[in-house]
């Protein structure tokens, strides 16, 4: 299931550049990105489209339509040879009154030529090089009445599960559950009291599967639920998203309508355009 709509009606795109590029830990890179002076701080999984240059374009063409369908059919009818990259992260932090904000990006494959083209700007990025963005506003929008919340996501997710999190009201009570590559790529954020972190490191699986997302859900698996209304939001690879609401569903017994799913990535299968 994609993304609920929440896109802010007065978007603009904007042309960003790079500020600092900073390896935060083995698998991800932040960058720094200045010139979004207007980008409104919304919180929770906050997101965006960015927008890269393929090898050879001398210059990023953006689309100038600013709507959900307009943007889009715009960019697939402009050429290939002036069509940029585009893929869809979250926003790690905004600083309102600087124009900065921090972006991270998932560094898995093979570092030598196998990395996907946002992940490669990301890892040879240096101050100046430029990358346009467009907001999206938030996904989580829960629509109904719940007494905790549940997030499982793999490292892709760790940015707007970080974001939810440190959004959520402090007497929010729930289970977070998070697989990353190694210990070393876990990040500090704020969590209410009452919300559990959970980490799991998939170099450290007990059978060697080190298929992504598949520790979560296993962990999500032996968990027990929490008492009360559950509003449940599922991000990462594919597998992970779309297995995790089966088993809420037909074992847990949660209501379709409580549950958000979005398969961010497929193992095995690179995203094209």
């Amino acid at each position: 299931m994609g993304r609920k709509k929440n896109t802010p009606t007065d978007r603009q795109f904007t042309m960003a550049h790079v500020r600092h590029a900073e390896r935060i830990t083995p698998s991800f890179v932040r960058l720094t990105l200045g010139g979004l002076d207007e980008l409104a701080q919304r919180g929770h999984d906050h997101w965006c489209r960015l927008f890269f240059a393929r090898e050879g374009q001398d210059a990023l063409q953006l689309p100038t339509r600013t709507s959900e369908i307009g943007w889009y059919l715009q960019y697939l009818a402009t050429p290939k040879s002036r069509r940029p990259w585009v893929r869809a992260y979250t926003l790690r932090d905004v600083r309102p009154g600087t124009g900065e904000v921090d972006i991270d990006f998932v560094i898995h494959g093979d570092e030598a030529g196998g990395l996907g083209p946002a992940a490669q700007f990301a890892l040879n990025a240096s101050p100046g090089d430029r990358l346009g963005l467009l907001d999206q506003g938030i996904g989580f929008t829960p629509d109904h009445p719940h007494d905790w919340t549940l997030l499982v996501g793999d490292e892709t997710a760790l940015p707007a599960v970080s974001g939810i999190s440190a959004s959520l009201p402090e007497d929010a009570r729930g289970i977070a559950i998070i697989e990353v590559p190694t210990a070393g790529d876990r990040q500090e954020f704020r969590v209410p009291p009452e919300m559990e972190v959970r980490w799991v490191h998939r170099d450290e699986s007990p059978g060697g599967d080190n298929r992504p997302g598949q520790l979560a859900l296993n962990a999500l698996q032996s968990t027990v639920p929490l008492g009360g209304v559950v509003h449940a939001h599922l991000i990462g690879e594919s597998g992970l998203a779309t297995g995790a609401r089966r088993h809420l569903v037909h074992q847990w017994g949660v209501p379709k309508r409580n549950v958000d799913f979005v398969g961010y990535w497929r193992h095995g299968r690179p995203a094209t355009t």
